[in-house]
């Protein structure tokens, strides 16, 4: 059974299922939700519980042990098994799924995994959890949600603020969901009920973005050029390795030209893009970053990111001159908004 995490509350008022699964990268949303499952569970008599943490020393016995050992005062228990990784190996598979398919009813159990990649989601030990458990796949905040989710959390402490404090607040947390959680608060804790200024908002909250390599190309694609800009001086200023951004970079300006070269040779863009498994956020800002970019512009980004390599690597690139940070800003802003 799937559960989207907003009905979790309503579900939580009835009699618990015997077996739940959260499955999620932001870490903040999939600790609230296991928090309210915990107090549940405490509230209707599980009063043990059993925490086992699937590592390279794991053996698989112990769940089953777990499950089958009866509580020190003969009480109902909850067992909860964290997975990491999200790969439980062949043994591991097996495991899950004989155990979903026979679940003890005097106990209640929580398997908490990462988000799934597209390949592991489609494992037959995955489909059996999604069939027989409580299944809450919690999806990322995306940026452009990232506002309305802060004005959500500001009203259930009684406060609210206008969209362009949002939206400072939102590019100051970036990427970083328990630090927006933890500027709300703090704004609840400086300032009482009701309407909070921009100047409120920007006196509080920090600087405290994480960006993420691989999110810097959304930003590209929207032709964000604001964002982008912060996104590379953040990359820059957390160290991060410059080869690994160009590599991200040039992937994308790669696969814009192949699929623009097949538009133009008259197929489709819609198989196009499911060809080249590109879906969620990405998708949507694909086609009109392919409407907006010219072959002669993708080509020219390619001629220019081999040029980069070569800079980076120390090597001679007489198309540039200066700074590696600096070409890698010019070579994305020429996709962003091209001339």
């Amino acid at each position: 059974m799937q559960l989207r995490a907003d009905a979790l509350d309503a579900h939580l008022g009835k009699p618990l299922a015997p077996l739940y699964v959260i499955s999620s990268d932001e870490h903040l949303l999939a600790l609230e939700a296991a928090d309210k499952i915990r107090k549940a569970a405490r509230a209707q008599g599980l009063s043990e519980r059993d925490v086992l943490q699937v590592d390279r020393s794991f053996k698989w016995g112990e769940l089953v042990a777990a499950n089958n050992e009866q509580s020190l005062f003969g009480d109902r228990k909850l067992i909860e098994l964290r997975l990491p990784t999200g790969k439980p190996g062949k043994e591991g598979g097996q495991a899950l799924q004989q155990y979903a398919a026979s679940p003890n009813p005097d106990n209640v159990t929580l398997i908490t995994l990462p988000k799934l990649d597209w390949a592991t989601a489609k494992a037959a030990w995955v489909g059996t959890l999604q069939q027989s458990a409580v299944y809450i796949d919690i999806p990322l905040i995306e940026r452009n949600q990232l506002p309305g989710w802060i004005s959500t959390r500001l009203a259930a402490q009684g406060q609210s603020a206008g969209r362009d404090a949002l939206d400072f607040m939102a590019g100051r947390v970036e990427g970083n969901l328990l630090a927006a959680h933890q500027e709300i608060q703090k704004l609840g804790l400086l300032h009482g009920d009701g309407q909070l200024s921009f100047d409120q908002v920007h006196d509080a909250v920090l600087n405290v973005a994480r960006y993420d390599v691989f999110k810097l190309n959304e930003a590209m694609l929207a032709g964000d050029v604001a964002r982008l800009v912060r996104m590379l001086d953040g990359l820059q200023g957390e160290g991060e390795a410059l080869p690994l951004v160009l590599w991200a970079v040039a992937e994308e300006i790669r696969t814009l030209l192949k699929i623009k070269t097949a538009m133009e040779q008259g197929q489709p863009v819609g198989q196009l893009l499911k060809q080249y498994r590109i879906w969620g956020p990405r998708e949507k800002l694909m086609e009109p970053a392919l409407r907006r970019l010219s072959m002669a512009t993708l080509e020219a980004a390619i001629q220019q990111a081999a040029q980069l390599d070569r800079l980076v690597k120390g090597l001679r690139a007489p198309a540039l001159a200066g700074d590696a940070w600096d070409a890698m800003r010019q070579l994305a802003l020429g996709v962003a908004r091209p001339r």
